[in-house]
């Protein structure tokens, strides 16, 4: 009896030496670099168990993932944000590690119940340093099945993180799941959630502040539009819209995004509009930025990007802010070695101003 006893009592033992092991290899090491694969990225476990979206079409793409693999995380996102991109991934390992929340769903069960493509539809939270701080919802760009939010979201949430203020990293629907506006709900539906669990996430729900990424820009646009924006929803005003490179409209290809996206749907969808059209007197603050160089925008009929916002703004005297740097390519992010460098700390300037 005594032997069984102490039999058991030596298993026990053996099993209290070996659950740190376990449970430590659940956790990975926040030793990314910009020289870091996003193979080992990808493999990391608290990348993997954070629910990260690493990629973007190559994760619904088989086989296309493995040729992207052996990139480096510079090579992948470019040397514009590359040390950025590091240090928010290693951020967010931290916060994982530290028993944080990373992935939030922004519907319930039954609304992905009653439209799978929701599922699709979600947040990456990165909790500020101090309680009821502001806070940004971050939207990059796309081009129809691919986004960038590690390369331009990723990054900015580390930067803001750094300022003091809560960053939400915003993963919305796109192609083939964007008709019936279904982008703006996700923007819509992810301010609710934050204003509906901002003592959870240590948030103030007022004044805060949208960041959108090129086509991502178009969408911030129209979300302080009383077209289709926060007012439909039934939301707080954004303290400030903050746009990089922002598309302003999609006048040349609308014809064909609309055949490809809605068909013959009723109505009109957000990708019709120009956000210089729907600017009016209470239209949030904007702070926007962009480069001569930008042949993005320059192959969208010029006069109608940003020349025409810019107008719209000032002929409806919304308090806003152009920057306009001579080298500023598009896509670039927080654009490190580039004229427009430090344009994240000068639109943060501009969003305290306005909501102090």
């Amino acid at each position: 009896m005594k032997r069984k006893i102490m039999a058991a009592l030596l298993s026990a033992c053996l099993l209290l030496l070996l659950l740190p092991a376990a449970f430590a290899a659940e956790y990975g090491e926040a030793n990314i670099t910009p020289q870091t694969t996003m193979g080992e990225i990808r493999s990391n476990p608290s990348i993997a168990g954070s629910g990260l979206w690493t990629y973007a079409k190559e994760q619904k793409l088989q086989g296309a993932e493995n040729l992207l693999n052996g990139q480096t995380l510079e090579k992948y996102v470019g040397s514009w944000v590359a040390q950025d991109c590091a240090d928010g991934l290693n951020l967010l390992i931290e916060n994982y590690n530290a028993g944080v929340q990373i992935t939030y769903k922004i519907y319930s069960e039954q609304e992905i119940a009653e439209d799978s493509s929701r599922n699709d539809a979600e947040i990456y939270y990165y909790p500020a340093s101090t309680p009821n701080a502001k806070y940004a919802l971050i939207l990059s760009g796309n081009v129809v099945t691919r986004t960038a939010e590690v390369k331009e979201c990723v990054s900015t949430a580390y930067q803001l993180h750094q300022m003091g203020y809560a960053a939400f990293v915003m993963r919305y629907r796109i192609y083939p799941d964007n008709d019936q506006n279904a982008p703006l709900d996700d923007i819509a539906q992810a301010v609710q959630y934050i204003t509906d669990h901002a003592q959870q996430f240590g948030v103030q729900a007022e004044d805060y502040a949208v960041i959108g990424h090129s086509a991502g820009g178009q969408l911030t646009g129209m979300f302080g539009s009383d077209a289709l924006g926060y007012k439909n929803y039934g939301l707080l005003k954004p303290g400030a819209l903050i746009l990089a490179y922002p598309i302003v409209q999609y006048a040349e290809v609308t014809p064909a995004y609309r055949l490809g996206v809605d068909g013959l749907s009723c109505g009109k969808f957000y990708y019709e509009y120009s956000v210089a059209d729907v600017i009016t007197e209470d239209y949030p603050p904007v702070y926007f930025w962009y480069g001569k160089n930008d042949t993005t925008l320059m192959m969208l009929c010029w006069n109608l990007q940003e020349p025409a916002l810019a107008k719209a703004l000032q002929a409806n005297q919304v308090p806003h802010k152009q920057v306009v740097y001579n080298d500023a390519p598009h896509g670039i992010g927080l654009g490190r070695g580039t004229d427009a460098e430090g344009w994240l700390n000068d639109a943060v300037a501009f969003w305290e101003a306005q909501t102090t």
